[in-house]
Order: C-alpha cells, then structure tokens, then sequence
C-alpha cells in the first residue's frame, strides 16, 4: 500500500479497518441517471462535512475540491436504460457497487467496513458486491465519510444534468437536475420525452408519448 493511502487509511480507522463511505444521488428525478459516490477520507478530514442537501451551492463546491484533492473518491453511474430494466432500488445498489468497486481498484486495497446512507445495503442484493456493510438511517449527515460521499455524488450527477440541458434545453434540467418540476412537466407535455428520460416512471410513462 504506497504512502499517500497509508495516510489515507490512518484517517479513517475503526478497529485497524478501512472505511468507505457511499452515498447516491437521482433516485426521485425522471431523467438522468443515478449517481453514487464513494469516499476513503483523508487525515485530517475536510472541515464542515454534512448532508450535501442541508450545504450551499457555493459550499459544496469548495468542499468537492479539497474531497477531490486530498481523500479517494470514485463514483458508479446507473444509465436510463439500466434504471428502467432493473429498476430504481436495483439501479441504486449496482451504483453503489460500482462505486466501491472503483474505489478499490483506484487504491488496491479492500475496505474492512463500508458504511451506506439509508436503510439498506446493496449486500445480498447484487451479487458483485463483496464487502462488509452496514446502513445508516441519516448517515449522511452522521458519517463524515458518507457526508463527503454525497457531496461527490450530486456535484458529479448535477454536472451530468447540466451538460444534458445544454442538448436538451427545454426541460430544464440545469436548474432542476431532472426533477419533475412544474417547468419540467410542462416541457414533457409540449416536447415529450427525450432519451434520457426513465419511462418506467409514472410521469413519463402516463404521458404515453413515442420516444
């Protein structure tokens, strides 16, 4: 293990254990994918680390640059069409297992303990997954390491949204993030659905239109 995670490592010791946090981003938008993010902190670990939804645009931003910057990171993307044949709970476990994935390989090392935002764990549930988890109801604003992840996780779907806006303007979709907004539902009603909308949802569904 070179030196730079061995300091990584040391900041985030439970019982001699590497820990990871994971997060996700896009579960509740009918476009876009959905994103997870997964953290190794850094000793020191960044200041100020909380739910990314209770942080300034403003300072999540400065936040994702020192995570960026002085933890490991990676993040596992779920496209529309796998979140539409597996389902959203499906497409969020495979994301957080992408995510941990990614971040393994990036370090080459294992983490002892992963730590997951919400209720369940993507343990039993998708066959690649191989660590130890545990959930925590509220975690991202309990965790500093599942904090960190989801910062990670928005900044990087909100970037995908805004680049899709730039193609799709009428939804939208960079001040909305894919959300069924008032402005985004009525886009859908004018324009209809683009590709990057998830059919299974019922908004998009019920509209009944052709792709």
């Amino acid at each position: 293990m070179g030196t730079c995670v061995s300091k990584l490592v040391s900041g985030t010791v439970r019982s001699g254990g590497i820990v990871f946090g994971v997060d996700e981003a896009g579960r509740g938008p009918l476009a876009g994918p959905v994103v997870a993010g997964a953290v190794l902190l850094c000793k020191p670990r960044p200041p100020g680390l909380d739910d990314s939804k209770k942080l300034s645009k403003s300072r999540r931003l400065q936040l994702e640059e020192v995570i960026k910057r002085r933890c490991q990171w990676a993040v596992g993307v779920v496209d529309v069409e796998e979140i539409d044949r597996l389902n959203i709970f499906g497409a969020t476990m495979l994301a957080m297992t992408r995510a941990v994935a990614g971040l393994c390989e990036k370090i080459g090392a294992e983490p002892d303990e992963v730590l997951v935002d919400g209720n369940m764990t993507p343990h039993g549930r998708r066959e690649e997954w191989r660590w130890k988890a545990r959930a925590i109801v509220g975690g991202d604003a309990l965790e500093p390491c599942i904090s960190a992840a989801s910062i990670i996780a928005k900044e990087h779907r909100d970037a995908i949204m805004r680049s899709l806006a730039m193609v799709h303007p009428h939804y939208g979709w960079e001040r909305n993030a894919g959300y069924g907004t008032a402005q985004h539902l009525e886009a859908l009603r004018r324009h209809g659905p683009t590709v990057h909308h998830r059919r299974s949802f019922a908004p998009v569904a019920q509209l009944e239109m052709p792709v």
